[in-house]
């Protein structure tokens, strides 16, 4: 069975098209936490287990469109002592906003965290599943920005991770919904090379200076930066 081993949970990926990567853990540990958070495609639910860990008074809400991805994150969920925080829906983030709209009593949320889909799609694979978890087809920016600003508390959170081509198109989608962007942090593989992912916090309401930072994931020798293990010193055994 291939089971990826954190600290204080466990993540079952046989069926999920997406596995356990560095993208999942850095927004894990650097997005904006809460009370009440969604995570908008929990994948195999590694994000919403990681989120789980941090804060501890927090209940998560996960939804996840894939059928394939359902299975290993119900058994994630299941099987970890952040059980009764964690709920999962099988739905799409369509979906999942049409619902929400018919309830006018919906749960708003204080922080909202997605790894969303980047790829256009002239470049989809021949995996369905891939191709939901990585193309914007599935999700299109205007569709999760707007979505996530409404189901925001005023004040409340957006965090994401990025890769830096799509940086300026999702900023433009995140200033004209209304968000404002409060940090984003420049994550480089080795020191010399140009910033890999980006990880963006915005806020439902104003900031007025934005607070940039940037970090290493390996020094210029290739092993693990000590901001990376010290990142990571919670989740990874």
């Amino acid at each position: 069975m291939n089971i990826f081993k954190y600290q204080q949970f466990n993540i079952v990926q046989e069926h999920a098209a997406m596995k356990v990567g560095t993208d999942s853990d850095l927004l894990g540990t650097l997005s904006a936490g809460g009370r009440n958070i969604l995570d908008i495609g929990t994948g195999t639910g590694v994000l919403s287990l990681m989120l789980a860990q941090r804060f501890p008074d927090a209940r998560i809400t996960a939804i996840e469109i894939d059928d394939n991805a359902v299975k290993d994150a119900q058994v994630n969920f299941a099987s970890s002592c952040f059980a009764e925080r964690l709920t999962l829906h099988h739905i799409s983030f369509q979906q999942y906003l049409a619902q929400q709209k018919e309830n006018h009593d919906g749960l708003l949320f204080d922080s909202i965290v997605c790894n969303p889909p980047y790829f256009d799609k002239s470049l989809e694979p021949d995996n369905e599943g891939r191709m939901r978890a990585r193309h914007t087809s599935s999700l299109p920016f205007p569709v999760l920005v707007q979505g996530a600003y409404n189901l925001l508390e005023e004040g409340g959170v957006f965090s994401v991770c990025i890769p830096p081509g799509v940086l300026a198109s999702f900023n433009a989608e995140c200033v004209f919904a209304g968000f404002a962007l409060r940090d984003i942090y420049r994550i480089k593989s080795v020191p010399e090379k140009e910033a890999k992912r980006y990880v963006l916090v915005h806020v439902k309401g104003k900031v007025d200076t934005p607070q940039t930072h940037t970090f290493c994931m390996r020094n210029a020798d290739r092993t693990r930066s000590d901001w990376y293990k010290e990142l990571m010193k919670d989740f990874l055994i």
